[in-house]
């Protein structure tokens, strides 16, 4: 048996990446007091069909979508907004004007040709913030996803902003940019001249280099934006600058999902070529209304952590963390002595290896140096004989002898050099 392609095993050695990412992420997140929030990774299809916008590539070409056996369209989620959007509506999380600061983690899928840095299902690290529309947070998510890339030793990050301005103000420019590129029907191919008549939106964010010289000479969406608009945008690049934050605006960034308003962003790098963007957000003050539920203003972004690892891995060295101690015990049937010794070890967060190989002492000592563990812990027939315990030091060539209950008195100490010595709390 074979996993599903575009859909990969996380392998034990690439774990410690993953779970380096999350920890990263929940420290910057914590601190500006945003919750962690996971919802189911299977939704109805209208969920999406309303929210992500009928003629993107997502709902066209891409969902995994079926009937249960109750014959409802469910759909495996291929992206993480639409999903909170539905449980902020349906547990009323933004009732009284309260504000939801929320982040999450986990699988999304979209059926698409599998490459480096995309897979069917991948998973992306997200934040929303529900329940104003004040540009400051437009600023303020912008920097907690340069601050979470920083802290993970992104290299050559740069991040993109635009705007989008008003629904009725994305309608003008739509018009003018299909207008535009009417002028060169016949010099695309069949999928992107039917681009052009319903989402030309899209042809923005293409990679083909005969595109971007059709576009090079495009109305400007900013051009379309009206004087609220306008001074809001401002607003927002006044913010970037306070707290610090380079920025460029480019023009042609609207981001691919229909729901988008006002300011949009990206975080790239010229590390991966291509798959250059890391990043991607903005506001969707209608998104919640669209879906059925009040109109609540939101803005959010999305990281592709498989993409990230490939941005992050060769700069980001997490050593294993060795054992602590090694438990030896040479006879088999003395393997429960062993056991009631790891109760201890766990209150005090001690990783350990007990092994049962039953091979001899000076086996279990190459086994305990390779691995390099501080102690090991030899229960040979002596020392269960008289209820004891014997402590070998290894990197001190030391070894002591002790009661089962004082072996106790001794685990603050061995818990604080451990603890020291691998950086650890």
């Amino acid at each position: 048996m074979q996993s599903i392609r575009g859909m990969h095993d996380i392998l034990p050695e690439e774990s410690k990446y993953w779970q380096h990412i999350y920890t990263e992420a929940f420290k910057v997140l914590d601190t500006a007091n945003y919750q962690e929030i996971r919802t189911p990774i299977l939704e109805l299809q209208s969920l999406f069909e309303r929210s992500i916008g009928q003629d993107t590539d997502i709902i066209n070409k891409e969902m995994y979508t079926f009937l249960d056996r109750s014959n409802r369209a469910l759909t495996l989620r291929p992206e993480g907004t639409a999903g909170i959007a539905r449980a902020i509506i349906q547990h009323k999380l933004c009732d009284n004007q309260s504000i939801q600061k929320l982040w999450y983690l986990g699988p999304m899928f979209r059926y698409e040709r599998p490459q480096r840095g995309r897979q069917r299902q991948f998973h992306q690290l997200g934040l929303e913030c529900y329940g104003t529309n004040h540009p400051l947070i437009d600023a303020e998510v912008i920097a907690l996803a340069q601050k979470i890339l920083q802290n993970l030793k992104s290299q050559s990050i740069k991040v993109n902003i635009n705007s989008l301005g008003s629904t009725k103000e994305r309608k003008i420019y739509e018009n003018q940019l299909q207008d535009y590129l009417s002028k060169y029907v016949n010099d695309l191919d069949n999928e992107s001249a039917h681009k052009i008549a319903t989402n030309p939106f899209r042809l923005l964010d293409s990679k083909s280099p005969k595109i971007h010289e059709i576009l090079q000479f495009a109305p400007k969406i900013t051009d379309s934006l009206q004087k609220e608009s306008k001074n809001r945008f401002d607003q927002v690049q006044e913010y970037l600058h306070e707290i610090g934050i380079e920025f460029k605006i480019n023009h042609h960034l609207v981001r691919g999902l229909d729901y988008y308003n006002d300011t949009v962003f990206e975080i790239k790098t010229d590390l991966l070529g291509t798959q250059d963007t890391i990043c991607g957000g903005g506001r969707y003050d209608n998104l919640t209304k669209q879906i059925g539920g009040k109109q609540i203003d939101a803005v959010g972004w999305g990281i592709g952590v498989e993409r990230l690892l490939l941005l992050i891995k060769n700069s980001l060295l997490l050593p294993e963390k060795p054992i602590c101690v090694y438990i030896a015990i040479p006879d088999i049937q003395n393997i429960h002595y062993g056991l009631s010794i790891t109760q201890s070890l766990q209150k005090y967060h001690l990783k350990y290896e007990l092994d049962i190989s039953g091979c001899s002492i000076k086996k279990h000592l190459q086994k305990a140096s390779k691995q390099h563990a501080m102690i090991c812990l030899i229960l040979g027939q002596e020392e269960i004989r008289q209820n004891n315990i014997s402590v070998r030091w290894m990197q001190r060539n030391k070894q002591v002898t002790y009661s089962k209950e004082s072996f106790n008195t001794i685990l603050p100490e061995i818990q604080a050099e451990y603890y020291n010595k691998n950086e650890v709390g």
